[in-house]
């Protein structure tokens, strides 16, 4: 009896544990993007995580859109915007339903060896608008040429500036000659917008 009393006591030890294992929040990546070693963008990146990488969710800080995750090796900070996850079967973006998914809140503290270059952006902030995807293109040089060019006024958003991020309806594009795709710069990156779905389709390293 007493053996196998301790059988089922380990069963249930392990169910436990398995449980405790299956809790933890799971995100998906909705495209590439920098993680970064605070929650700012003024913060270094610590790497790259590549779309549709798998990330283990900490939580996210109150009042704002930055998240910790653990992705790909790397520990670090995301914005909600650029996570994804499975409610009842569906994907959703994490920023867009922190309350019914429940999202853990977490909390940073600055150290001094990290000196914010700009404002980080508040609640409220101009922010990138959720990524999407979009056609691949590769820009004639020709259009390399116009935008050195004509150079445009830099724009300062909240988030990373990558393809697919939607550009705010307040931000306006220039015109290229003879091309489909618009121009604007966006925190000093040049950049190719659709102008139909105010997507970025290029970005200029």
């Amino acid at each position: 009896m007493t053996l196998k009393r301790n059988i089922l006591l380990a069963g249930a030890v392990l169910l436990a544990s398995s449980g405790l294992a299956q809790a933890e929040m799971m995100a998906t990546t909705v495209n590439d993007l920098n993680v970064r070693s605070g929650p700012g963008p003024q913060y270094p990146a610590v790497g790259l995580a590549t779309r549709g990488s798998t990330a283990v969710l900490d939580g996210c800080i109150e009042g704002s859109r930055w998240c910790r995750v653990d992705v790909n090796g790397m520990r670090g900070w995301v914005y909600a915007d650029y996570l994804q996850v499975d409610r009842g079967g569906s994907p959703v973006i994490v920023e867009q339903h922190r309350a019914e998914i429940g999202v853990p809140v977490v909390t940073y503290e600055t150290t001094a060896s990290v000196v914010p270059a700009e404002p980080q952006p508040a609640p409220g902030d101009e922010l990138l608008g959720p990524v999407g995807s979009v056609e691949t293109i590769t820009p004639p040089e020709t259009v390399r040429t116009y935008i050195e060019t004509n150079p445009a006024d830099t724009v300062r958003l909240g988030g990373d500036v990558v393809v697919g991020a939607e550009v705010p309806a307040d931000v306006t594009f220039q015109t290229i000659p003879d091309y489909e795709y618009r121009y604007t710069r966006i925190n000093d990156r040049p950049v190719l917008v659709d102008p139909g779905t105010r997507r970025i389709v290029y970005v200029y390293q």
